[in-house]
């Protein structure tokens, strides 16, 4: 990766990252690690797990999502994240003005309508 592109990244994660963790608990309860696997596979979302938690909380307390301890068959109990119903409404706000500024970003990118 060249130098520039991780200060780029970085910018771009501060505004989308929060999203992405409402859309991957959409639908199903899920626990920190899990989060961070997932979030991590394509090294591009999530830089590290250190961000991870703290944004975690934020989401909390902003009624976003809700926990709930969990035992584990291997190890000790979990905090697993759920979407909330105020959760679900940013989400879906997200979604729809995502589209616009994606494509919004796509065609200038991509030298379109002056």
């Amino acid at each position: 990766m060249d130098p520039g592109d991780s200060a780029i990244l970085t910018h771009l994660r501060r505004g989308a990252l929060e999203h992405c963790v409402l859309a991957l608990l959409d639908g199903e309860p899920m626990y920190g690690l899990d989060i961070a696997r997932r979030l991590g596979e394509d090294e591009v979302l999530l830089a590290g797990e250190g961000t991870l938690y703290p944004l975690l909380s934020r989401l909390r307390k902003q009624g976003l999502v809700d926990t709930s301890w969990v035992e584990s068959p291997s190890g000790p109990p979990r905090r697993y994240y759920e979407l909330t119903p105020t959760g679900e409404v940013a989400l879906a706000t997200f979604r729809r003005t995502w589209k616009s500024f994606r494509d919004a970003v796509d065609t200038t990118l991509e030298g379109g309508p002056r």
